[in-house]
């Protein structure tokens, strides 16, 4: 019983970033659908319009807690700082269009519920956005730490 114990506490540490990265993925997406939800009912703009103010708004959420709590990311310089949400903003800009594209194809094209095609799209996207966090904007690169 022990030993299960510390293995499960050995793999919870080993895919620590993993498990953080779902925690407050599930977080932005919710902040992402909400905000999508609220916009979409209860105004009369297009959903696309409502689809890019839910997205400024996961982003900024998703920044700030995969740089301090997933990723442990602490550069040490503002020049460092701007140049990781530059970075952050791009790929997440990347996937925007992506999202987009789902909706579009989703919603316009293939007549689908709104809702349901954001909760599809919402999954896919947060896929893509851990690779390009993990991989290229959060890669620790010999950067001092606090």
């Amino acid at each position: 019983m022990i030993s299960g114990v510390k293995a499960m506490k050995s793999l919870i540490k080993k895919n620590q970033a993993i498990i953080l990265y779902l925690i407050f993925g599930v977080l932005t997406t919710v902040v992402n659908i909400g905000v999508f939800y609220l916009f979409n009912t209860y105004t009369n703009w297009n959903y696309q319009i409502s689809n890019g103010i839910a997205w400024v708004a996961s982003v900024l959420v998703a920044f700030f807690t995969n740089k301090v709590w997933v990723f442990s990311s602490g550069y040490t310089t503002w020049r460092a700082f701007w140049r990781e949400l530059g970075s952050f903003f791009f790929f997440r800009l990347l996937t925007y269009f992506m999202d987009v594209a789902i909706m579009w194809v989703g919603i316009s094209l293939m007549n689908q519920n709104e809702l349901l095609v954001k909760i599809v799209d919402n999954v896919i996207v947060v896929v893509v956005n851990y690779i390009f966090s993990k991989l290229i904007i959060f890669r620790q690169r010999g950067i001092k730490k606090d």
